[in-house]
């Protein structure tokens, strides 16, 4: 039996990582100095409020112990192999404490860099978990979730850049920080980082240009035979998330679903208010026909 475990930054509903058989490995948010664990005793909102009150607000890892507890879990209801499946290394540290963890364990345990997150990273666990349901190796299984978060296109936009900035998470995209006053950036997940992709002079030119790209990821895709699933993602805009989700919808047939998601607390604190983002991912060979229930 291959037991299935991602973090928490996967963005996964408790009722569709059941679903998935997906164990969760949470991560921290810091509010002034005091820890707090995503989705257990804190969410994305308290974060948005948090940092809107100007509190200091940060994230850090899972420790190698917990993933050595979640991972001891597995085996003791008969797992004989785990395949781990976690956020870009690029934005955490969390696959290291992953990889302590693996070489503590009593069975063989194959850590995935997703170089993703968010719902890039919740699509490549399901595809992990329906070629476990269909019988396929670690190692098959694996490679499915890295060829289902290779394939997302992933664009978001930020009411500002400093959350990103403070968090150093703003990878190649801290060259747009000296005119980040007169722009509303536009990003992008490229090579498991942030990176530019526009410059737009207002927040509602930015979001109708997320809009179309989206779009245009969407209809390059669109010759996938196996179809594709599309995600809103937003933290504290649930009404502009909507509204961009419903627009979606009417302007992409051939995806599966368009699904509106929060955001978690870790992602929240570094996008910050009024983030919203789309993923666009084209479904792989272990696909099923849907994921989950529907939209959150």
């Amino acid at each position: 039996m291959i037991a299935l475990v991602t973090d928490s930054t996967a963005g996964l509903p408790p009722e569709l990582a059941a679903e998935l058989g997906a164990r969760v490995v949470p991560l921290h948010v810091l509010l002034d100095g005091e820890s707090f664990v995503e989705g257990v005793d804190i969410g994305p909102g308290e974060v948005a409020a948090a940092l809107r009150e100007g509190r200091r607000v940060s994230t850090s890892k899972p420790s190698a112990g917990a993933f050595l507890d979640v991972y001891e879990e597995a085996v003791a209801a008969g797992a004989e192999q785990i395949v781990s499946v976690h956020l870009s290394s690029a934005m955490s540290g969390t696959i290291a404490s992953a990889r302590v963890a693996a070489d503590e364990v009593s069975v063989p345990v194959t850590v995935v860099d997703s170089r993703s997150l968010g719902m890039a990273l919740g699509y490549a666990v399901a595809s992990a978990s329906e070629a476990v349901a269909s019988g396929r190796s670690a190692l098959a299984t694996a490679a499915s979730a890295r060829e289902r978060a290779e394939a997302a296109s992933t664009v978001f936009y930020v009411d500002t850049l400093e959350y990103l900035r403070r968090g150093g998470r703003i990878g190649r995209a801290s060259a747009l920080v000296g005119s980040a006053l007169a722009i509303k950036p536009l990003l992008q997940l490229s090579e498991g980082e942030v990176g530019p992709l526009e410059r737009v002079r207002t927040s509602s030119k930015a979001l109708a240009r997320l809009e179309e790209r989206t779009v245009e990821a969407a209809e390059a895709a669109a010759s996938n035979p196996l179809g594709l699933d599309i995600a809103v993602q937003h933290v504290d805009a649930g009404e502009r998330a909507e509204a961009l989700r419903d627009r979606l919808r009417e302007r992409c047939p051939d995806a599966h679903e368009v699904r509106l998601v929060g955001l978690g607390a870790v992602v929240a604190a570094h996008a910050g208010p009024g983030a919203i983002g789309t993923v666009v991912s084209p479904r792989v060979r272990t696909t099923p026909p849907v994921i989950g229930a529907a939209a959150v």
